[in-house]
């Protein structure tokens, strides 16, 4: 008993991984989505993931070729609700936590096969709404998304 805490406390203890969790408690998300947001490399993300699955903080399910998690309903570590419970009435003024909400509304924008769609490296700063940029990849991001091909800049000799 004393072990699943620990690792309860641990998983949501780090930054990111509460970051990640905070996203969650707005429902359900794709892997690609809380990438989108918090602008992480997709191994990094799925580590998180990983960590937080294992500590019995979230659940996923496949869905295709996507997985989807979710927050745990404490099936998995009996000390999960109070650790989540905990979190859900902590950091909602944090300003890096209600950024991440802002372009969590943005990322739900865009339908998720879309967003999948997008090589890894260009979900990072994706915009999502005509005229919205979120990074300075975004112009080649919002080409991708409407269908438009991408132009690379010609090499010099």
């Amino acid at each position: 008993m004393l072990h699943e805490l620990e690792a309860a406390l641990k998983a949501a203890g780090d930054p990111t991984r509460a970051r990640i969790l905070k996203l969650l408690e707005g429902g359900e998300l794709c892997v690609c989505q809380v990438q989108a947001v918090l602008g992480l490399a997709p191994s990094t993300v799925s580590k998180h993931l990983a960590l937080l699955k294992a500590a019995g903080l979230v659940a996923d399910r496949r869905e295709g070729r996507w997985i989807h998690y979710a927050l745990g309903d404490g099936r998995r570590n009996p000390h999960a609700r109070a650790v989540l419970a905990l979190l859900r009435g902590s950091l909602d003024r944090e300003p890096r936590v209600v950024e991440d909400r802002r372009r969590l509304r943005e990322v739900k924008a865009v339908p998720v096969d879309a967003l999948c769609a997008l090589p890894p490296t260009r979900r990072i700063g994706t915009p999502l709404r005509t005229g919205t940029r979120l990074g300075a990849r975004g112009t080649a991001a919002r080409r991708a998304i409407k269908g438009a091909p991408h132009r690379r800049k010609p090499r010099r000799a």
